[in-house]
């Protein structure tokens, strides 16, 4: 009867014992869990927290990005909008394809540093510009932006309504554009937007960033990038 006894004892301590590893194991998955959440927010938020001055410099040290967009384009006749996607990888490799309007859908526009490449996935139509040096003053790209408020001084830094505003003053002597703006939420760490403006701050070219990845491109994808390029010319 002891013997028997002692076994449930034995048994209930064993039990016992169990519970508690088991407990301190969902604690530690708990712990472990939540730490690695909280690592994920924070890597994937790479703007948050940030002071203004840490933002802009973010900003310019952008090396490569993906993003998808919506672009309104104005003029004193008429309003334009478009959906696109953006590639964009230092120092001077640009791709884009327009998603709409439906008539020039799938229009691949390509820059590789000198020469720039116009493919109609339609039509499989494809023109080449050689040594074309236009494309780097194209209000539409992020890295445009970037390069003119490196190069002059007449730039600012501000924030209002909780979005941190870059600008920079264009040419005093382009009759249309006056200055661009790039718009970052600074709460939730994205890019918003980038306007061009005239001098009376009428918007000619409106960009709403969708969705942007920023320095996600990889040097192996960039090599694959270039060498797609270059097989698709080869016919």
């Amino acid at each position: 009867m002891q013997s028997k006894k002692n076994a449930n004892v034995q048994k209930k301590a064993i039990l016992a014992i169990i519970g508690i590893i088991v407990l301190m194991v969902i604690v530690l998955l708990i712990y472990f869990f939540s730490k690695n959440v909280n690592k994920n927010l924070n890597l994937g938020n790479n703007l948050s927290n940030k002071t203004n001055q840490e933002i802009e410099e973010y900003i310019l040290n952008i090396s490569s990005y993906e993003a998808k967009i919506e672009v309104t384009v104005e003029n004193n006749k008429n309003r334009t909008a478009y959906k696109m996607k953006q590639s964009y990888i230092s120092p001077n490799i640009e791709k884009q394809i327009v998603q709409e309007p439906s008539n020039i859908q799938g229009l691949e526009t390509t820059y590789d540093g000198n020469k720039l490449t116009i493919h109609n996935t339609k039509l499989n139509l494809t023109t080449v510009y050689e040594n074309y040096p236009y494309i780097t003053n194209h209000y539409l790209w992020l890295n445009s932006f970037i390069e003119d408020y490196q190069k002059t001084q007449n730039h600012k830094l501000y924030e209002e309504a909780g979005q941190v505003i870059m600008e920079v003053t264009l040419d005093s002597q382009n009759p249309y554009a006056s200055s661009k703006k790039l718009f970052i939420d600074k709460q939730a760490g994205k890019i918003i937007k980038l306007v061009v403006q005239d001098k009376n701050q009428k918007n000619l070219v409106y960009i709403l960033y969708n969705e942007i990845k920023i320095n996600s491109l990889k040097k192996e994808e960039v090599l694959a990038f270039q060498l797609k390029e270059l097989s698709s010319m080869q016919y």
